[in-house]
């Protein structure tokens, strides 16, 4: 048994970037957290009542992908970058120190959204390579309508070389997508459930699969 820790900027990330393989460890009987860094609402200017939604539509998500309720802090959506980064850092901390994750999956470095980039920057902070500390593998997922939208070039490309089978696990996916309907637009919008089953099948074509979820590999320690 693994404990997994997905460290996401916003409710709908989670599903988005891993939700197939977070499906898989669930079957493994592994246990998952999720924390979400922000809201996703804030930047929207949306009432109390559209936060309340998504912080349900979470919730639905993790009971259908088999994690624990999922932790949510209260960053700024949208706006990470006018918080001290030693408050994110501190934050991600204090959950590392309730148990010691073996893997963790957070967001690509170089994604077009800032709450994505700054918790990629948080997470690799708060396990920083100290003597003594814990070296769980870290993973960094896709996440459509933002990675594939950065500028391209040689430092900001997301190249996978970690690809998890999802097949089995795709109609799972697809049901935590689901509840975050309001969160996902029509074809040929990227964040669309159509988009994100060709992307699957690409991904799992890459490797002889017919379905993956593909990621970078950001540090492991064998």
């Amino acid at each position: 048994m693994a404990d997994i820790l997905v460290v996401a900027a916003h409710a709908d990330d989670e599903a988005l970037g891993c939700g197939g393989t977070l499906a898989k460890h669930a079957s493994n009987g592994d246990r998952i957290r999720i924390l979400f860094m922000t809201d996703g609402e804030g930047a929207r200017g949306s009432a109390i009542a559209d936060s309340q939604r998504r912080r349900a539509a979470c919730e639905a998500a993790a009971e259908i992908l088999g994690a624990q309720p999922p932790v949510q802090f209260d960053f700024p959506d949208n706006a990470m970058d006018t918080v001290p980064r030693i408050r994110i850092v501190q934050a991600i901390e204090a959950e590392l120190k309730r148990a010691t994750p073996d893997i963790v999956y957070t967001h690509h470095a170089h994604d077009l959204n800032i709450d994505h980039r700054i918790t990629h920057e948080a997470v690799m902070t708060a396990l920083r390579p100290q003597p003594h500390a814990a070296r769980p593998t870290i993973l960094s997922f896709e996440v459509m309508s933002s990675t594939e939208w950065q500028t391209p070039g040689a430092a900001t490309a997301f190249t996978p070389n970690w690809f998890v089978d999802i097949n089995a696990f795709w109609d799972t996916k697809k049901a935590a997508l689901t509840a975050y309907r309001d969160e996902m637009r029509p074809w040929p919008h990227s964040r669309s459930i159509a988009a994100l089953e060709h992307l699957a099948r690409w991904r799992g074509a890459c490797v002889g699969v017919e379905a993956a979820e593909a990621f970078t590999l950001t540090r492991t320690v064998r």
